[in-house]
């Protein structure tokens, strides 16, 4: 992996030596640049790995119960679940635009850009905790044993797929939740003090974070909503 600095450059196009503070056990900013990126790649693989483990079970049980899950499936509301995928599309669409914006020393606009960004991430998640609520409603949270009133074939099977769903995509919201709170300081601190090279590296990590967040989804969404509707076991 080659990742190359950038040079931050005013709303003008001029370019203008930000001096960023370089950390003392680094020989110089190139370095610590490509440091930063190396610690956030790696700590997203560990990320993949943690989340590659809830797949897999899913997987596992799908495999095992492939019409269990096409009905369950059924219980998700595909429309929501749609939108959200627009929103969080929407958003890697603004924190790309804010990381760009750091870049060329607009910090205005990084704020701007990444407030709306959490505005799209808040409102992904009022619609995730209104299906939440909505299950819960139905009796169709198999959480803290909570009555669960599933009247349609395989209940045990079901009520697997659905403590899955809550599982897989509850911990994905507290990952949104967490990216929340680390754009609300960031675009707090775009708009405080000079803003120099320091802050538009922060800035890219931050987006890194939120990128993979999204991505995520782009998971779970068809795993969830869409591909056991068909009935069919994956490769049939």
């Amino acid at each position: 992996m080659t990742t190359h600095s950038r040079v931050l450059t005013k709303p003008d196009g001029d370019q203008s030596a930000a001096g960023p503070i370089v950390a003392h056990h680094f020989d110089d900013w190139q370095q610590q640049y490509d440091s930063c990126l190396l610690g956030m790649w790696a700590f997203l693989v560990s990320e993949v790995m943690f989340f590659g483990g809830l797949f897999a079970t899913y997987l596992i049980y799908r495999a095992q119960f492939p019409a269990a899950f096409a009905h369950a499936s059924e219980e998700l509301d595909v429309v929501l679940g749609t939108f959200n995928t627009f929103v969080l599309l929407t958003s890697s669409l603004t924190m790309a635009l804010a990381v760009q914006a750091a870049h060329e020393s607009r910090p205005r606009r990084v704020a701007g850009l990444m407030l709306l960004t959490m505005a799209l991430g808040a409102a992904f998640l009022g619609v995730k905790f209104y299906e939440y609520a909505h299950k819960y409603h139905e009796g169709l949270a198999p959480l803290l044993n909570l009555p669960f009133r599933y009247e349609g074939p395989e209940v045990g099977a079901t009520r697997i797929f659905l403590g899955l769903y809550f599982a897989m995509t509850g911990v994905h919201a507290l990952h949104m939740i967490i990216g929340i709170g680390v754009l609300a300081v960031y675009a707090n601190r775009a708009r405080q003090g000079p803003f120099d090279a320091g802050k538009a590296l922060a800035i890219e990590v931050v987006g890194l974070y939120w990128h993979f967040v999204d991505l995520i989804w782009i998971f779970l969404f068809p795993l969830l909503y869409l591909i056991d509707r068909s009935g069919q076991p994956m490769g049939g």
